[in-house]
């Protein structure tokens, strides 16, 4: 009776040591503290704190995982998820500890899985924290030829008495909105039916309003607000990062009762949010439900500091609403929609 090897099974042991080779030296590279071949990272809490609270999120990049796949690219789709999973703590006043990664995939490929592993590494490396630990996983007949997931799990800290919670929120605050640098992470499912199913395109099409191809314009690495905003933490009291839902599902999250944003257009919203809502023919508040329309984090201060907060984070910025009070609690207007 012929034996079945685990090999036969789908799942290549060898491939998986190569992976491990590669992501050494990857972790030397970025001077990661990740140790490889223990069944735990270990973490010592920084002095200095008097009641510290632990932050922690875990998310995922969702359907831009295909456009990285279409287009052969994989070094952005790592520093995506760590950015994406610091911004998400970072509203609340959190400093990034430490970050733990999942890469799952049908058949593994080493260079593949240690290049969306450097885009991890670097990221956590820009964002001043450490890729603590991971998992990467083979399960074949589970995902498709050429398929894999990732998800991300941080951890960070901050002061009870510097957390952001949005209660301080205040009727005149002020709404600044600081750009993204494309869709994020989210909007995919849709942007890939536009550019793919209907209009017929490949990764490597020109995006005639940009001149960049769709690969790239797709593929913008999600930027992370940490470096600059972190430090005036102290001037900010609220913040939304717009993810899935946009505008109207995630700015709600942090007003408090009988209180609304009431927002203006009064940026330049990027050609490819305009050509994805035109081509899908959806209205112009749905964009601002399904994308971010150009703005990546929301960030509300009082009047008071606007002069200072502004001059510190420097010019790239919109001055775009302000906190009204409201008996229908915690909407979002936005001027010429509503």
């Amino acid at each position: 009776m012929k034996k079945i090897t685990y090999e036969d099974s789908g799942v290549n042991i060898n491939e998986g040591n190569k992976t491990v080779r590669l992501i050494k030296e990857i972790l030397k590279k970025y001077k990661s503290s990740r140790e490889i071949g223990k069944f735990g990272g270990t973490f010592k809490l920084p002095e200095g704190y008097t009641s510290p609270y632990l932050i922690s999120s875990s998310d995922g990049v969702g359907t831009k995982l295909k456009v990285a796949i279409m287009s052969g690219i994989y070094d952005t789709v790592g520093q995506d998820l760590v950015n994406h999973c610091v911004d998400d703590i970072l509203v609340q006043g959190a400093k990034p500890l430490y970050f733990l990664d999942y890469f799952a995939t049908g058949k593994l490929k080493a260079e593949i899985a240690a290049s969306v592993i450097e885009g991890f590494a670097k990221a956590c490396y820009e964002n001043d924290c450490i890729l603590l630990g991971g998992e990467t996983a083979e399960m074949p007949g589970f995902y498709s030829a050429g398929d894999f997931d990732i998800a991300g799990f941080i951890t960070g800290i901050a002061e009870e008495k510097e957390i952001i919670d949005g209660s301080k929120i205040k009727t005149g605050d002020l709404i600044i909105g600081l750009p993204s640098t494309g869709l994020h992470t989210n909007g995919y499912s849709l942007a890939r039916k536009i550019f793919f199913d209907k209009l017929k395109m490949k990764t490597d099409s020109i995006f005639s309003p940009t001149g960049k191809t769709i690969a790239e314009e797709l593929l913008a690495i999600h930027k992370s607000y940490y470096k600059k905003l972190f430090p005036l933490r102290g001037m900010i009291n609220g913040m939304a990062h717009i993810t899935g839902g946009g505008f109207y599902e995630n700015i709600p999250r942090i007003l408090n009762k009988n209180h609304s944003a009431k927002i203006k257009i009064n940026w330049d919203i990027p050609e490819i949010f305009e050509f994805l809502v035109k081509e899908s023919g959806i209205s112009l508040k749905e964009g601002f439900r399904a994308f971010n329309m150009g703005i990546g984090m929301i960030v509300i201060i009082g009047k008071g500091v606007f002069n200072e907060f502004t001059d510190e984070y420097g010019d790239n910025y919109y001055l775009i609403g302000e906190i009204i009070e409201d008996s229908d609690e915690k909407r979002v207007i936005i001027e010429g929609i509503e």
